[in-house]
Formats: structure tokens, sequence, C-alpha cells
């Protein structure tokens, strides 16, 4: 391996575990954001990224490396995707020859990066990464990037107030009771939501409950892609 490679976790494994199963009560529900929510946080103080799919709090490593070149990269990409930084089948970050030395180097189109070595000669006082890459740090972790915006009309029949909101297409009813809050007075628990006079399971997505995304139908078929949005209707339980 080349010695300017520096990009990666040490031998002790447990640095980079992933965990994908929830073995008891107290794991966490998977969240899934829209890019519109990823863009908003752009300051140094509240910096998110998303990358190969998954979003990224990394205002705690703006922290440590505050007042250092290595992070400018990170904060000119503040609430944008850099996925292109990163090899999409191992999520780590991308290689390439150096043109005049030969060696296998990272790949940092917009300058140095935290955790990634500035030399490209190779060096006797090279030594390996002895953490596990922010990249690769599943503690930045916040939750995945929708593969499929929606919207979605949330109807209150009691005020007869409406509007459209974008949901994920991962959302379930639930999740997105919690986007609408701000339309639905006296809060969630005093309606009952229906979909065409129909009982939904607040527990699925808006697939699963049978409400599929008609956008590309629509358009294949010389419709404009919001000629239809599926509506979902509040009903104001009376004591």
């Amino acid at each position: 391996m080349s010695s300017a490679n520096q990009c990666f976790c040490s031998g002790r494994e447990n640095y980079c575990d992933i965990i994908t199963n929830c073995k008891d009560d107290t794991c966490k529900t998977v969240e899934f954001f829209l890019p519109t929510e990823v863009v908003v946080h752009n300051t140094p103080t509240d910096c998110w990224v998303s990358y190969n799919g998954g979003v990224y709090d990394l205002t705690d490593l703006c922290k440590i490396w505050a007042d250092r070149k290595e992070i400018k990269p990170l904060l000119a990409y503040a609430g944008k995707d850099i996925s292109h930084w990163f090899d999409h089948e191992t999520n780590d970050i991308k290689h390439h020859i150096h043109p005049v030395t030969g060696v296998m180097v990272p790949y940092c189109p917009h300058g140095p990066i935290p955790d990634v070595s500035t030399s490209v000669v190779p060096s006797s006082t090279w030594r390996p990464l002895d953490k596990c890459p922010w990249w690769l740090d599943e503690k930045y972790k916040k939750g995945y990037l929708t593969k499929n915006p929606r919207p979605c009309r949330i109807l209150n029949v009691l005020t007869g107030t409406q509007a459209v909101i974008m949901v994920c297409e991962e959302d379930s009813i639930k999740r997105i009771q919690e986007r609408a809050l701000i339309y639905i007075a006296n809060g969630i628990s005093s309606y009952t939501w229906r979909f065409e006079g129909k009982e939904i399971n607040l527990y699925l997505t808006l697939t699963e409950n049978g409400i599929p995304d008609e956008r590309d139908r629509f358009t294949a078929s010389g419709l404009p892609d919001d000629y239809y949005i599926p509506c979902l209707m509040c009903y104001y339980n009376e004591k």
C-alpha cells in the first residue's frame, strides 16, 4: 500500500463497524430527510452534508477543525451533497494515481480535508490514521436522504385549510403528521386521518397504504406532474 495513502481505518476493526440490526428497544427509528431539510444546515455552527444516500451532521467536526484550512472545503459544501468525493461501493474517499510520484493518493478536488494526509511524497514519517475517518464514522450520521421527495396535500376538514407539503417516500403517515403539525389545530391526536374516506395505517408509508406516486405516469401521458396530488383528510374527533 502506498505510503501516502493515509485514509483508512487502523487494524482495530471496531472503529468502523456499522450497526445494521436493532437488538433492543433503544434503537432509534431511522430518519429520512428531504434535500431541502439538509440545505438549511449550512453554517460552521450547524453543518450538515449528504453523501452516498446518507445525511451527516458534521457540526462537531467543524468545531474540532475550526480555523484550519482542512475544514474549508466542508464549510463550502455545508448543506450540499458531496457524493462525488467518495466511492459509491465502499463509501470510502476516492483515490487516484498522482501524475508525478505515481503514488495512490486521496482525491480531494477542493483541497485537503480532515483525516486526509496532505503529503503526496512517500516518507518514513508516515503513519496510518489511528481512528476511523469522519466519513466512515457512524456517530455523525443523522439518517438517510430520501430516494423520492413527493408532494402530499393535507386538508383540515374542520377549518377548511389545506397545504401541499413535500414528504419522503419512506415517511410513515406518523412522520407526515409531524411534518404537517403546523397546519393542524389542536394537535394530531384530536384528528382522524383518512384517504378518500378510508382509514389508513399510521405506521405505513403512503405507497404501502395504496397511495402511489403517479407523477411519472402523468408526465408520460403529457399531463403536468402535479395534475393530481394525493390528499390526506383530517377529521376532527368531536368529544
